[in-house]
């Protein structure tokens, strides 16, 4: 989860039920997966954020964040156009970068409606 939703930060922007989310750290930044219902609860979509922890000028912390929401008709379309440029930048751009430099690290699951207990994974 986002360690300031806590802080109520962000849960204004926050819509429909929390099914589960995978955070994956990445270097400076945490990208979440998210599935959610629908209002409803009789549809559910992807939401994909990064977040990236900056430090202001007075030294306090806030977190850039963009976010993709992704509709369960467009999921085939949205991986096969991943996977192809996934695979173009591994075959052509990265022939001579260090090995595993393309690896990301996977952040343990967060439970839905729990507060992450580590500050620095955010």
């Amino acid at each position: 989860m986002y360690n300031d939703d806590y802080e109520g930060g962000y849960s204004h922007d926050r819509s429909g039920d929390e099914i589960y989310s995978k955070p994956v750290r990445a270097g400076k930044r945490t990208y979440f997966f998210d599935v959610k219902s629908t209002k409803g609860n009789n549809d559910f979509y992807l939401t994909i954020t990064e977040s990236k922890r900056r430090v202001e000028q007075d030294g306090k912390f806030s977190y850039d964040k963009h976010k993709i929401f992704l509709y369960k008709e467009d999921f085939d379309k949205f991986a096969e156009g991943l996977e192809d440029v996934i695979s173009y930048i591994r075959a052509k751009c990265l022939k001579d970068a260090p090995e595993g430099a393309a690896e990301v690290k996977a952040a343990p699951e967060v439970p839905v409606n729990e507060k992450a207990e580590d500050p620095d994974m955010f």
